[in-house]
């Protein structure tokens, strides 16, 4: 058995022991806070046919007499709230508490993927398109038919209104998994594409089958 297969292991015990995600939920900006759930309440996300439904309204803050509702984007159970700043004034992006979310199978596999593919970030918060070879390529056979190197121009970088080539500075490999819709704008440091070596192609294949056999 390869180190790889271990580390495999020990990922998807880890999945199966404690198959959450932790969701910490923060002040969107300076104000009165009040909380409008409790530990161990169950919440809602963003649903409806187009996402029209808001998600379990979390806390209000109040800034200047002008008081706005926070939702929940996920749905799972409150598993901790910080008490002692309810009816307090606090700072733009503290934390008020955290949401335990029971991952489905496509988050466990995405999450799983995530932890073993190399991870390209987005330099700066801008708008991203995938240059218009590696996008052909795409159109033409799908993402993992694209090989690419260090060096390579993949991405364009699209930012007030000037368009900024983006060269590739991971591993060489797959592009395995596309995170951004070209066109979107993207935080920096979010991951732009997931890159696979293609010695471990077999090898994630093989943990993806997995999980999708036993986990319910």
């Amino acid at each position: 058995m390869t180190e790889q297969e271990i580390h495999f292991d020990e990922i998807i015990s880890r999945y199966r022991s404690d198959p959450f995600d932790y969701v910490d939920i923060y002040s969107i900006h300076t104000g009165q806070v009040r909380f409008l759930v409790e530990e161990e309440e169950r919440v809602d996300g963003i649903s409806g046919q187009w996402n029209h439904i808001p998600g379990t309204q979390l806390y209000e803050i109040t800034r200047e007499r002008n008081t706005k509702v926070v939702t929940s984007q996920t749905n799972g159970t409150v598993s901790s709230v910080q008490k002692e700043l309810d009816g307090e004034f606090v700072e733009s992006g503290e934390k008020l508490m955290t949401i335990r979310h029971p991952l489905k199978k496509r988050e466990i596999i995405e999450s799983i993927l995530q932890e073993v593919l190399f991870l390209f970030p987005a330099p700066e918060r801008a708008r991203y398109y995938f240059s218009m070879d590696v996008q052909s390529r795409i159109d033409r056979k799908g993402n993992r038919s694209v090989i690419v190197q260090p060096g390579d121009e993949i991405i364009t970088m699209s930012l007030m209104k000037r368009d900024t080539p983006v060269y590739y500075t991971g591993e060489p490999g797959i592009i395995h998994s596309v995170y951004f819709k070209p066109g979107d704008s993207v935080d920096q440091g979010t991951p732009l594409i997931g890159v696979c070596a293609e010695n471990k192609l077999q090898l994630i294949q093989k943990i993806i089958t997995r999980v999708k056999a036993e986990w319910e």
